[in-house]
């Protein structure tokens, strides 16, 4: 089929319209993901063994398995009562979480036991300690590789159209197969670098304001 203006206009409303999925599932996943991470994180430090155990395998099943592979899993191994969208969700927040999870605990066992002491000479509660003292420096270690993270996580969003979520990239591979042309990928690229900007742009002010440049 022929390209005209009015083709690459409607490719780009109709991908505007689809970009509201792929935003649903990346905000969706960060809600879950981020303080279920935390939660992992001290599972996996727990001084009861068979705990800490248990989240050590479920964080290596999590992370060296393929994301695609898990999306297939929850959307067909079990029949969870769920949209298509819903299941990816849970299927991505648990994923993220376990990267999350390590994040969090390469960040909290960074920090000197002398911080703990420190604060403990001080009369600070284990609370204090932990909101006041170390909290604002794990944030502060942790923030770099997150941003990593949350722009894999954009990209990432296009895995969903494996057990079919239509979001934009699922969008631009019909829309190149009924046009016969490459520019519908293109045109999804441009959105995805646009939304990877702003989601850089966000770490970039925040590590600004935390210090990280002089």
């Amino acid at each position: 089929m022929q390209m005209t203006l009015n083709n690459v206009l409607n490719m780009m409303l109709r991908m505007l319209e689809t970009s509201q999925t792929t935003l649903l599932l990346f905000f969706s996943t960060l809600i879950f993901s981020l303080p279920l991470g935390l939660l992992m994180a001290f599972g996996r430090m727990s001084r009861i063994r068979p705990v800490s155990w248990l989240m050590k395998m479920y964080l290596l099943v999590m992370r060296g398995t393929p994301l695609m592979l898990q999306l297939i899993f929850f959307m067909y191994g079990i029949d969870l009562p769920f949209s298509r969208l819903q299941v990816a969700i849970i299927a991505f927040s648990l994923n993220y979480a376990a990267y999350f999870a390590e994040i969090y605990r390469g960040g909290i066992e960074s920090i000197p036991i002398g911080q703990h002491e420190a604060a403990n000479v001080l009369g600070f509660s284990k609370s204090q300690t932990y909101f006041r003292i170390i909290l604002p420096q794990v944030i502060k270690k942790i923030l770099p590789p997150m941003g990593n993270e949350f722009m894999t996580l954009v990209k990432d969003t296009s895995l969903a159209q494996i057990i079919g979520v239509m979001e934009i990239s699922a969008l631009a591979n019909k829309m190149q197969a009924y046009y016969v042309t490459i520019l519908p990928v293109i045109i999804a690229g441009v959105f995805y670098l646009v939304m990877n900007s702003v989601v850089s742009s966000c770490f970039s002010l925040a590590e600004k304001r935390l210090g990280y440049y002089n």
